[in-house]
């Protein structure tokens, strides 16, 4: 089981004393924040994308790239790479770089993102979303695999006799989430081609994610590549945590009541009840964390949203120690305890250069 944490990168206000971050000193953040997971013992950090403020992270490759120089053993991912409005080609070649440089460490999740102006902003058009993110992730997926591809398609000029560069390291492409929370075509898509597949279920409500979970799992086993309890399902959530509960929930609610995706909505309580919004003591988010397995089923990897709402980094960090310390260790105890043995953990590039050398050997015995 994978645990970690993902960061939407919005600047945002803080409402307890009007101050807003830089853009300078937001980013600056987020790799302080990156640095941090590894040093708690965390398995991932994950950044977003995004073309518009109040986010910063329009470029996620030199960001992870940076934080690639500084680290050792994290794995360094996207939570949200947008498939339907950058260049296959680009896509391609920018993480094979990336994955060249972190030795490795290195996935990705594909999405179609929130924001609808990037359409046009990027020269497409938003009611071809689905088809585009169909297109443009058949096309990547044979980059990274065939050495030459000729192809042509709907939305991009055909190519012909093209090599992407550098090739994937050791001829392993990055490992691939399909982020959906409300898409049945990226789930199906997903399981069509054996990738992971993560929730992002932070507005969702339990059945909602169950459903979608469920469909992918069954489409997965549909295809082949293993049982339905096999499939690679990640989940997201979010927490705040203090030693005790009521003092978590009084510093939060005033972040609560005036970030921009929570503000003027439900009450806090009507929104922690609703979605996998944990506000309260460690032993809490355990306990929470814990009860998702019963909607899902087994799973590989957690994310949390940590740094939103213009809450200070000097505020994040005690949240990451806190996650780190006492929570993420009880969690991959519990959680290994009751895994069955035929479950797959989640995949990495050592695991995944394992299995290319095994059916190597494997063909060349026959």
């Amino acid at each position: 089981m994978q645990f970690g944490v993902f960061s939407v990168s919005d600047v945002t206000t803080d409402p307890t004393n009007g101050r807003t971050p830089s853009e300078a000193e937001r980013i600056q953040a987020m790799v302080r924040i990156a640095k941090k997971a590894e040093e708690v013992g965390l398995d991932v950090f994950a950044t977003g994308e995004h073309h518009n403020p109040p986010f910063v992270a329009s470029s996620p490759t030199t960001m992870l790239g940076y934080v690639a120089a500084q680290t050792e053993r994290i794995i360094l991912s996207t939570s949200t790479t947008l498939i339907t409005t950058n260049d296959p080609v680009k896509i391609a070649e920018d993480f094979a770089m990336l994955q060249h440089l972190a030795g490795g460490r290195v996935d990705l999740m594909m999405g179609r993102g929130n924001t609808g102006p990037v359409y046009p902003w990027f020269g497409q058009d938003i009611r071809q979303g689905i088809p585009l993110a169909v297109e443009n992730y058949a096309l990547l997926h044979r980059l990274w695999r065939e050495d030459v591809v000729d192809w042509e398609g709907k939305f991009r000029t055909p190519l012909q006799s093209f090599t992407a560069t550098p090739r994937p390291l050791d001829g392993v492409p990055p490992f691939v989430w399909h982020g959906s929370i409300r898409s049945p075509e990226i789930a199906e898509q997903a399981a069509y081609y054996g990738d992971g597949f993560f929730h992002n279920n932070i507005f969702w409500p339990a059945e909602h994610t169950k459903r979608m979970v469920r469909l992918y799992r069954q489409r997965y086993e549909h295809y082949g590549h293993g049982k339905a309890d096999q499939a690679i399902v990640g989940l997201g959530g979010q927490v705040f945590m203090r030693k005790n509960s009521q003092d978590a929930v009084r510093e939060f609610r005033p972040y609560f009541d005036n970030a921009p995706v929570y503000g003027g909505g439900p009450s806090l309580e009507e929104f922690s009840s609703a979605t996998p919004l944990t506000v309260g003591s460690p032993q809490q988010v355990i306990d929470r964390t814990l009860g998702f397995r019963e909607n899902v089923g087994d799973y590989q990897r957690q994310l949390f949203l940590m740094d939103h709402a213009g809450l200070p980094l000097k505020t994040v960090l005690e949240q990451m120690d806190l996650l780190g310390e006492e929570v993420v260790p009880v969690l991959r105890e519990e959680f290994a305890k009751l895994k069955p043995a035929h479950v797959p953990d989640a995949p990495t590039h050592q695991s995944l250069l394992a299995d290319k050398q095994r059916a190597e050997s494997s063909e060349a015995a026959e």
